[in-house]
């Protein structure tokens, strides 16, 4: 018994073969066709009540060639979208002037007049901010950073003395909990920002600061 085994197709074949593909794929369409009087007057016609894939298919052309030539004769950047649900000028929701009153158990959980969010805290609560100052709650507007004072502010102020713009109040020792009178001094924000220099580390400190400094601005800028 004989057995005959097919040639394998050549290269040129599968070619072909691949290109009738995307031929049969593409069929019924145009793309790079030039336009004709008539086709462009179905386009301004249909533009606006019909998709681009229907009127592609009317015409024969594809749903880019479509929107591009819409564009191109300034019908608009895109025609009718997909979404027939879109609100119309004239059209009226249902539910106009109506009322919304929710069902379940939803009353159950809704905040009511006097409630208080679970993150409420009294006037005197002490908290410590991110730089490690110690704050105290002296009011209850509801906003945070105008209710807390530091409490060597108060101490300073409880003590008839104040702090005029452009100084800040400062700890003698360093330590931000030894609230002592006599710990406590007015420096100017000069002062402060000389006091507190890389440049009081060395120029080896001070220039990896630099250097710092340098990379984040960079940084920041790429990311705008």
């Amino acid at each position: 018994m004989t057995t005959t085994v097919s040639p394998a197709p050549a290269a040129s074949t599968e070619r072909s073969g691949q290109a009738a593909g995307k031929t049969v794929q593409g069929a019924g369409t145009r793309t790079s066709e030039r336009w004709n009087d008539a086709e462009e007057r179905a386009l301004r016609r249909l533009y606006a009540t019909h998709t681009a894939r229907e009127i592609g298919e009317r015409l024969g052309r594809s749903r880019i060639a479509i929107k591009n030539k819409a564009l191109k004769l300034g019908l608009g950047n895109v025609v009718k979208s997909h979404n027939a649900g879109c609100f119309r000028p004239g059209l009226v929701p249902w539910n106009k002037g109506m009322r919304f009153i929710a069902g379940g158990r939803s009353t159950e959980t809704r905040f009511k007049p006097g409630d208080k969010p679970h993150t409420w805290n009294p006037v005197g609560h002490e908290r410590v901010s991110k730089e490690g100052y110690l704050q105290r709650k002296v009011t209850d507007t509801g906003v945070t950073r105008r209710d807390y004072r530091p409490v060597h502010h108060l101490v300073w102020q409880e003590a008839g003395r104040e702090i005029p713009p452009g100084y800040a109040l400062v700890f003698r020792d360093g330590d931000k909990r030894n609230f002592a009178l006599d710990n406590l001094e007015l420096v100017t924000r000069a002062d402060l920002m000389r006091k507190n220099s890389c440049h009081n580390y060395g120029p080896e400190i001070a220039a990896a600061v630099q250097l710092k400094g340098a990379i984040t601005r960079q940084i920041n800028k790429g990311m705008k």
